[in-house]
């Protein structure tokens, strides 16, 4: 899953494979401004049937945060 939104990111940012990390803080990606942050959500909920609460995708710093509300979103579901 975490190599899934990592190349999704990486696509939606149209970066080099490789780039982004599990440890990735948004800040240190030129790119990752507040318009591609809201595209990078669009692209995770549609492509992992997911929904981020608006809470959640405001508050994000990096990463292990990200990476931390899509496992437990798609865990949640898995019961489902």
């Amino acid at each position: 899953m975490k190599e899934k939104v990592i190349a999704l990111i990486e696509n939606a940012l149209e970066l080099p494979a490789g780039t982004i990390t599990e440890d990735t803080m948004i800040e240190d990606v030129e790119q990752w401004d507040s318009l591609a942050h809201v595209m990078i959500i669009g692209e995770l909920e549609e492509k992992l049937g997911i929904a981020i609460p608006l809470e959640d995708a405001a508050e994000l710093t990096g990463m292990p945060e990200l990476l931390e509300v899509c496992e437990a979103l798609l865990s949640g579901r898995a019961g489902e």
